[in-house]
């Protein structure tokens, strides 16, 4: 095909569940979404990738041969894809793949600022024979920005409306939002915790990598002592922009903030729950502008519990999915991914300056040809 059109976005975030891959094109600036893959990152890579993220059990080897493993999975969840879809390398115009996280310094005083993505893109590039764009959040670091969130950019343009005060919330490892009020800019910024800290108490006192449904925090009761505790979190009421991720909120965080307590586990799990929803409701509620809606995408959307206590903390707003959108809350940030690189190809801007506080827009990511 002269003119490939189609592009793939690989997203893997805080919760460290697996690969997310979504296939699209984009015409006259519509989404199609024309399939999806979800590729397991195995346990023993997900505890190297884990222990990459804290000071201590890290180490260069380590990181060296994490990012290259990273970088066969990467690559493999791409070619699943194309193998389901019948999708032709010389169709790919371009894979977005955002890499994985493992460390995230944002600008304050004092400190350098970085963020450090793993994943090899040239491994991407060799095993699909398509184009990557990758490194996506560097350069609006570079340019004095945290480098996130980076997906209001792409929430701006799917999902806004000329009459309507709309959030996006996205609660994945981390939760954040996306403010497209009608007739002034786009902002957002990171809340606090989303799945983070859920998962990992629940892998720690249940053995499930996850609370399906949120059953077993449903079984707990709230401490609103702990929960307010939570929530004086300086995170929480600090200005934005701002960002965050697993170096401030994480399993040995949590354990500190529990020495004083005596509470059952699903005790613990029940207040986690309240402290996401609130600290995500405390986030829109105190926005300047009136709300009309908000619509959720993320994996915190499959928790009941956490959607039930978001609905009651946001009061009277309408609270959707983004499927009513058009767009199923799973596959949001591979998308945004897809369209960065699509962005990128075309040499246009990812970043919004009004999000990260970088001091413009810029062209985001860094092209691998196979």
């Amino acid at each position: 095909m002269s003119n490939p059109k189609i592009y793939i976005g690989l997203m893997s975030g805080t919760s460290i569940d697996c690969i997310d891959a979504a296939a699209m094109t984009f015409t006259g600036g519509e989404l199609q979404l024309l399939g999806t893959h979800a590729e397991p990152i195995p346990e023993r890579l997900k505890q190297q990738i884990v222990d990459l993220c804290q000071p201590g059990k890290d180490s260069v080897q380590l990181l060296c041969e994490t990012d290259s493993q990273l970088g066969e999975l990467f690559a493999q969840a791409a070619l699943s894809l194309m193998r389901a879809e019948s999708i032709k390398a010389e169709q790919v115009a371009a894979i977005g793949s955002h890499g994985q996280t493992v460390r995230h310094s944002p600008p304050k005083s004092g400190t350098i600022a970085f963020t450090q993505q793993i994943g090899d893109a040239n491994i991407i590039a060799v095993r699909t024979g398509c184009s990557v764009v990758a490194d996506f959040r560097r350069k609006d670091m570079a340019l004095g920005g945290h480098g996130a969130p980076l997906v209001p950019a792409f929430h701006k343009t799917l999902f806004s409306d000329a009459q309507a005060n709309r959030i996006i919330a996205n609660i994945g490892g981390i939760s954040n939002i996306t403010a497209l009020p009608s007739g002034r800019s786009c902002y957002g910024f990171d809340t606090g915790p989303g799945n983070l800290l859920l998962d990992a108490w629940c892998a720690k006192h249940s053995g499930n990598s996850f609370d399906d449904r949120g059953s077993w925090g449903a079984t707990g009761q709230l401490c609103q002592k702990l929960l307010d505790q939570f929530m004086a979190h300086p995170f929480i009421g600090q200005a934005a922009p701002k960002s965050t991720g697993r170096e401030m909120f994480n399993l040995s965080w949590l354990e500190t903030q529990l020495i004083d307590y005596s509470l059952k586990a699903e005790d613990i799990q029940a207040t986690l729950v309240s402290f996401t929803a609130q600290s995500l409701a405390a986030a829109i509620n105190g926005l300047k502008e009136p709300v009309d809606e908000v619509y959720v995408c993320g994996g915190g959307i499959f928790n009941d519990q956490l959607m039930a206590q978001l609905k009651i903390a946001l009061g009277p707003k309408a609270l959707h999915s983004t499927e009513k959108l058009g767009l199923a809350p799973t596959w949001v940030e591979a998308c945004a991914f897809g369209w960065l690189a699509c962005q990128h190809i075309n040499n246009q801007p990812g970043n919004l300056p009004s999000v990260t506080g970088a001091s413009r827009e810029a062209v985001l990511g860094a092209r691998y040809l196979p």
